[in-house]
């Protein structure tokens, strides 16, 4: 099953994803792939959100090592400091994030590490967090997870969630449709929750009897 965890910005959709993943792992079921939290600082200025905390950057954090990568730097503060590179991926899609080549790369290099794995002790669960304009619209950026992605369904890992604005899910599932016949749609709330535990049941230990069913609908 692939999960398309659709929503606009600032929704919720990482830490909502992390605690998803916290819950899985804890439940014994492996999660490989991406999180990619944001760089909150308190702040009284005119980007500060309702909470009063300003978004400076974001990270990857690769699963399931939990290894934590800088990745993206807002673009005006990149130009500031001057790391922005006019030359890069992220600069010439006009991205409002600046993301540094090196840095997709090493990403990258995780998702190629998690195609040799043929399978494991227990099927698991690939997040990717997120596929964007870089993957879907050009082609760039996290093209080895949109190539394990293509794949589908395999012995290591049977679903697979990725995360993606609500203006390219169209998109994102007409890309990976072919791979992954069952698709469903999911919000970052107790029903999308539900229905992944329930996709994961085979794996899981034990699953609650609150969880629910999963959700209706489809891709």
């Amino acid at each position: 099953m692939l999960f398309l965890l659709t929503g606009e910005v600032q929704t919720g959709k990482t830490r909502w994803l992390e605690s998803l993943a916290a819950d899985l792992a804890g439940r014994g079921v492996p999660v490989a792939g991406v999180l990619a939290p944001g760089q909150w600082v308190p702040s009284a200025g005119e980007r500060a959100d309702g909470n009063g905390y300003e978004k400076l950057g974001i990270d990857n954090v690769l699963l399931p090592g939990g290894e934590r990568i800088p990745f993206a730097r807002r673009g005006d503060l990149a130009r500031a400091d001057g790391t922005f590179d006019e030359t890069s991926q992220a600069a010439r899609a006009e991205l409002a994030w600046h993301i540094a080549d090196d840095a997709i790369a090493q990403v990258n290099a995780h998702f190629d590490g998690l195609a040799q794995q043929a399978a494991t002790p227990i099927p698991g669960l690939l997040v990717v967090d997120e596929l964007g304009r870089l993957e879907v619209w050009r082609g760039e950026g996290l093209t080895s997870a949109v190539r394990l992605l293509r794949r589908g369904s395999t012995a290591a890992f049977p679903h697979a969630l990725v995360v993606v604005r609500d203006y390219l899910a169209d998109d994102v599932e007409a890309l990976l449709a072919p791979a992954w016949p069952n698709c469903t749609r999911i919000a970052p709330d107790a029903t999308g929750r539900a229905a992944v535990l329930s996709a994961c049941r085979g794996a899981l230990p034990t699953v609650p009897p609150s969880v629910g069913p999963a959700a209706p609908g489809g891709c």
